[in-house]
């Protein structure tokens, strides 16, 4: 789940970015809205939620939205803002916005209404997938694997792990090139090595290896990989 972020609070941010990374988000974080629109002309698609404060640097989270919903993305957004007014939340809503939280406000609520846009947006994929003997929950983020006498095992997973087995179940049986899990998993500010994408999936085939789950990730040579289902 992939998560544009625009805050120009340092502190706010990163509390709001290390949450989110916590519950295994990938995480984007413009500090201005000039930034932000840089991430969304280009890479919009790629999200699956966004994060606005209202008043920025640059383009408020207003002309945000509004440049936004002009290119007729449906991409779920969530306003965060001291403006309180009745008017200013018709104002952010009639603007685009899908949701509106109103500063000071704790770090659950901000997840609990991200879930439910998650559960309103037509974007977002079910909450349970299977391939094979695996299944990945998800809602409470894990993963077991299905023994054939009808027990399960849990498999312990890293973040990134769990976000590249959740982007190859995705996509079973389709080749996904290397270029576009590096763009979909990592960060547009990551600093990554040339080979961290085939150092990832290594890590993750000895975890699914080790509960039995063998030759499921099929290296296609010079293109990228494949999850067989």
């Amino acid at each position: 789940m992939r998560v544009l972020l625009v805050e120009d609070e340092p502190d706010l941010g990163k509390a709001i970015e290390r949450t989110l990374k916590q519950e295994k988000y990938i995480v984007d974080w413009a500090l201005d809205g000039s930034e932000a629109w840089q991430y969304l002309d280009s890479h919009w698609m790629q999200y699956n939620l966004a994060i606005f404060d209202w008043l920025l640097p640059g383009l408020s989270g207003l002309e945000l939205l509004r440049r936004l919903r002009a290119k007729n993305s449906a991409l779920p957004v969530l306003m965060l803002t001291a403006k309180d007014r009745m008017e200013d939340k018709v104002a952010g809503l009639d603007a685009g916005a899908d949701d509106y939280l109103v500063k000071p406000f704790g770090m659950a609520e901000l997840l609990a209404r991200l879930r439910a846009l998650q559960r309103r947006s037509p974007q977002i994929q079910p909450q349970q997938l299977q391939v094979g003997n695996l299944v990945l929950d998800c809602g409470n983020r894990t993963v077991c694997h299905l023994g054939r006498s009808g027990n399960s095992q849990i498999i312990s997973l890293t973040n990134k792990e769990f976000q590249l087995l959740e982007y190859f179940m995705k996509h079973p049986n389709q080749i996904v090139t290397t270029d576009k899990i590096r763009n979909q998993l990592w960060e547009v500010s990551a600093d990554t090595f040339s080979n961290v994408v085939a150092a990832q999936v290594r890590l993750l085939r000895r975890k699914l290896e080790s509960v039995g789950g063998t030759n499921l990730i099929e290296t296609v040579h010079g293109v990228g990989y494949r999850m067989r289902n």
